[in-house]
């Protein structure tokens, strides 16, 4: 069951379900989603979460916000950690085992990759990729580069518990089957 501080707002048309902890101040606009059904998800005080971003906890990989965070529209954080006055703009996605250290910017549609670290006070330009553990940023131009950085982070292993090889079909059985126990629900007494 989520927990909002008092001081907190969630709009109307904002999802929050699941093992969701929200701080003092914090607000939740319109279409966001926080998830801590899979796993916990932990949002500071004086977090501004806006319009249609998507935050999912996992059980390996909670997703924790620190404070004084702007969370911008469009966003997707999983299983990642942001710590205090981070700014982290449209469109940006961070992966799990992610951490973005106090102070950093992600810039409109960047990325901060599976198992990679932010130093603080970090800026990750338009549309880069930052990867790696002190994170490296790449530019979306030299894939070959990124992939060389990206390949041992194991995003298969991480994301989904899979060897890399593994066919779509299993990864989505197992996918399938893990989010239809987390929204399983008991039937009701008079049924």
């Amino acid at each position: 069951m989520p927990q909002t501080h008092p001081d907190a707002w969630i709009a109307p048309s904002a999802v929050v379900s699941g093992d969701v902890t929200i701080g003092a101040r914090s607000r939740v606009l319109a279409g966001a989603v926080l998830t801590g059904d899979l796993g916990p998800v932990v949002i500071g005080s004086d977090v501004l979460v806006m319009e249609h971003a998507l935050l999912r906890g996992r059980a390996d990989h909670p997703l924790v916000v620190g404070d004084a965070v702007l969370i911008g529209p469009h966003t997707h954080l999983n299983g990642t950690t942001v710590e205090d006055e981070v700014f982290v703009a449209t469109g940006v996605s961070m992966f799990p085992g992610s951490h973005a250290g106090r102070g950093c910017e992600l810039r409109i549609n960047s990325v901060l990759h599976v198992n990679s670290d932010l130093p603080p006070e970090t800026v990750v330009p338009i549309g880069w990729i930052a990867v790696g553990r002190p994170a490296e940023l790449f530019s979306p131009d030299r894939h070959e580069e990124l992939w060389r950085a990206q390949e041992p982070l194991d995003f298969p292993g991480t994301v989904y518990g899979v060897p890399r090889g593994t066919s779509m079909r299993e990864i989505m059985r197992r996918q399938c089957e893990a989010f239809g126990a987390a929204f399983a629900r008991p039937p009701d007494a008079g049924e």
